[in-house]
């Protein structure tokens, strides 16, 4: 895994203000947001692995999450790339 920090947020106020925009309810707002999100966070895990988004697999997810947490747990938050 790759332990750069991440150098895109999440969901931009650029991206997040055009959800605001849109003719969408709270809920589907919400999950907009959540897939852009999602997106990103497989594109990062994705290039980690050397592999399309789309050849991705439900385990390399998994595992990379798991990574993700040990780093956390024994390096702590700001030496892994999800930052709770």
């Amino acid at each position: 895994m790759n332990a750069q920090q991440p150098s895109i947020q999440f969901l931009t106020l650029e991206e997040s203000a055009k959800v605001d925009a849109a003719l969408l309810s709270s809920s589907e707002k919400f999950l907009t947001r959540l897939t852009i999100s999602s997106w990103k966070l497989l594109k990062h895990i994705a290039q980690d692995y050397n592999v399309a988004v789309e050849d991705l697999t439900t385990q390399q997810i998994i595992d990379w999450f798991e990574k993700d947490g040990k780093v956390r747990r024994e390096q702590g938050n700001e030496s892994a790339y999800l930052k709770w």
